[in-house]
């Protein structure tokens, strides 16, 4: 059965969820806002907050500091840690922004080096809708940069409630573009999650039956896996992403990020 449904409905839950252990967000918009989940892809990357503007939008709760009803922190020590590589802030959760134009910064948390900004991104930031910013590519330890790039999660507005939904993302920057496969490990049957994506890039969210998965992806042509992830599960009327993340060249880098979107 299929049922057309609000993408405020569909997500509320996380929404109102984005204050969690490391979540600490200064700008509140209303109901109808904007929002972003925030991750550290970057091979390399030191450990970040990440901020909108000068506003910090996603942090680790500060040891020994006191939360509010609303899930606001305040008093105690800053950690130094942050989101560090592989890592998804607010405890995979979106935080709430007020639509605008932004430049959306992921600055070092460590001491040394404390609050340099190692990424940064221009972007316009639209109501209602849902984003994934992403630090990616390779850390230059030497300019102490990373690349980035946002994504729009344009989840599906008629929901298929015996269907899972995914989406492949490219983070790596090294990698020729890939299609991301899922081999069914009950019927062996293998279909092509979405189309062909190139690095800074994601395909659409794409119905999937519900099921236990090995994925891969393969560049065009190839057909053997460029990366790989076994027994990753997809249940019916969830939504995820895909992230391929990592060095191409060096396999202890690389990694297929399952990310639950809803």
């Amino acid at each position: 059965m299929k049922k057309t449904i609000s993408l405020a409905v569909l997500l509320c839950a996380a929404v109102l969820s984005s204050c969690g252990s490391e979540g600490v967000q200064s700008i509140a918009g209303p109901v109808q806002g904007a929002r972003v989940k925030f991750f550290n892809f970057g091979v390399g990357a030191p450990g970040v907050y990440f901020y909108a503007n000068e506003t910090k939008m996603a942090a680790i709760a500060p040891a020994g500091a006191t939360t509010d009803a609303n899930g606001i922190s305040t008093g105690g020590t800053e950690s130094v840690t942050g989101t560090i590589y592989g890592g998804v802030s607010s405890g995979g959760f979106y935080a709430t922004i007020v639509p605008g134009a932004y430049t959306l910064k992921a600055k070092i948390a460590a001491t040394v080096d404390k609050d340099l900004v190692v990424s940064s991104l221009a972007t316009t930031i639209a109501d209602g809708k849902f984003y994934s910013f992403y630090m990616s590519g390779i850390y230059d330890g030497t300019a102490k940069t990373v690349e980035s790039f946002i994504l729009e999660d344009a989840y599906p507005a008629t929901v298929d409630w015996t269907q899972a939904y995914v989406r492949f993302v490219n983070a790596v920057s090294n990698s020729s573009p890939m299609t991301l496969y899922a081999k069914n490990t009950t019927t062996l049957a293998e279909v092509p999650v979405g189309a062909i994506v190139a690095y800074k890039a994601g395909g659409a969210f794409t119905a999937i039956p519900n099921g236990v998965y090995d994925l891969g992806t393969r560049v065009s042509g190839a057909t053997t896996n460029t990366m790989s992830r076994t027994a990753v599960s997809f249940s019916a009327g969830r939504v995820y992403t895909i992230t391929a993340r990592g060095n191409i060249l060096t396999t202890t880098t690389q990694l297929l990020d399952n990310t639950v979107n809803r």
